[in-house]
């Protein structure tokens, strides 16, 4: 995946960041037995993923068509094709 640079954008790191800090509110107040706590983190866990899509759809996340898995098989066969070797005229 490093080569792919997947996760390398600031909408990436931001919803994860911020969904890890709701999971380590969420595990801190499940511990305390404290049920509001624990919700109140997933929330924080759902936010993390709304606000790393919003910052995705501004324009701070990786363009789809820049991995080349979304590449189509007619370009790839452009691209990779090897010439026909010359046939000997008889």
């Amino acid at each position: 995946m490093a080569g792919s640079s997947h996760g390398h954008t600031p909408a990436a790191w931001t919803g994860v960041t911020i969904a890890f800090i709701g999971f380590c509110v969420s595990g801190a107040y499940m511990v305390m037995a404290q049920p509001l706590g624990f919700w109140a983190g997933m929330v924080i866990v759902v936010l993390g993923g709304v606000v790393g899509m919003v910052m995705r759809a501004m324009g701070m996340g990786q363009p789809k068509d820049a991995h080349a898995a979304y590449e189509t098989a007619a370009v790839r066969a452009n691209t990779t094709a090897t010439p026909e070797p010359a046939v000997a005229k008889s």
